[in-house]
């Protein structure tokens, strides 16, 4: 059963939200062709995010979903020409779940495809998160690293609440894609990819796993805020590792791209 209560006009209107910036034709955060809002604020301290300035709580652009979906419906016909939608990404965006589910609903009743883009760190399960989950078509959630230290490493957090939302979702039969960042050192050993294959095995909901080559294009962005980037010198993955990652979680997926 939904747990989602009604909405008026007037309570969607003042709904505030903190962004960090939008992207009106997004390909690759969702099927199809996207309008992506990236949400303002992090918890998560990836050695290798492309989006360092989004990590502070309280900087970005505060907008109410009103003014997000003027500027959303001007992108309509081409979103739904190409199967595409809206994409809540981040920083993180369960981090301000109000916010995404009243843009969510919204978007929705605008007959927009909906994704939600997270790393699952839910700190607090209410009924907001339910409601949230209600109106999202799809979920993308990234698994960083199933090894919990190699994960504190790579993340700056633990992965339990993470694997915890993982398993949340499992139960809600959510329809489900998993990212996972193949990052030389850290993620692309045969090891990693067999426990996150193990892990996701028997998830029925989980439709597709996406591989994606780590790579330097938020190097510049550390470098101009003043910190030295973590990863300065890794390269990207060889197609040969990806090849290996992708062929080990075959064994326990069917449909694993990159």
């Amino acid at each position: 059963m939904s747990l989602i209560k009604p909405i008026d006009s007037t309570e969607l209107c003042s709904t505030v939200g903190r962004i960090h910036s939008t992207e009106s034709f997004g390909s690759v955060d969702g099927p199809g062709i996207r309008y992506i809002v990236f949400m303002q604020g992090c918890l998560m301290r990836c050695l290798y995010c492309h989006n360092r300035d989004s990590w502070d709580l309280h900087s970005g652009k505060e907008i109410t979903v009103d003014e997000l979906m003027r500027e959303l419906v001007s992108y309509k016909a081409f979103m739904l020409a190409t199967g595409g939608g809206v994409t809540a990404s981040g920083g993180e965006a369960m981090l301000q779940p109000e916010f995404v589910r009243d843009f969510f609903t919204a978007a929705q009743a605008e007959g927009v495809n909906t994704c939600l883009d997270t790393n699952g760190y839910i700190r607090k399960y209410s009924d907001v998160i339910d409601e949230v989950l209600d109106v999202s078509d799809l979920v993308m959630l990234d698994i960083k690293q199933m090894n919990d230290k190699i994960h504190q490493e790579l993340a700056g957090v633990s992965n339990k609440r993470t694997l915890e939302f993982a398993e949340y979702l499992a139960k809600r039969d959510q329809k489900t894609w998993i990212r996972y960042v193949v990052v030389p050192g850290f993620t692309d050993d045969d090891a990693s990819a067999h426990a996150l294959g193990k892990f996701i095995q028997h998830m029925n909901n989980i439709e597709k796993v996406e591989l994606l080559p780590y790579h330097e294009l938020g190097l510049h962005k550390w470098k101009t805020m003043g910190f030295d980037y973590p990863l300065d010198g890794v390269p990207p993955p060889s197609k040969g590792t990806m090849d290996r990652i992708q062929a080990i979680l075959l064994e326990y997926k069917d449909n694993v791209i990159y």
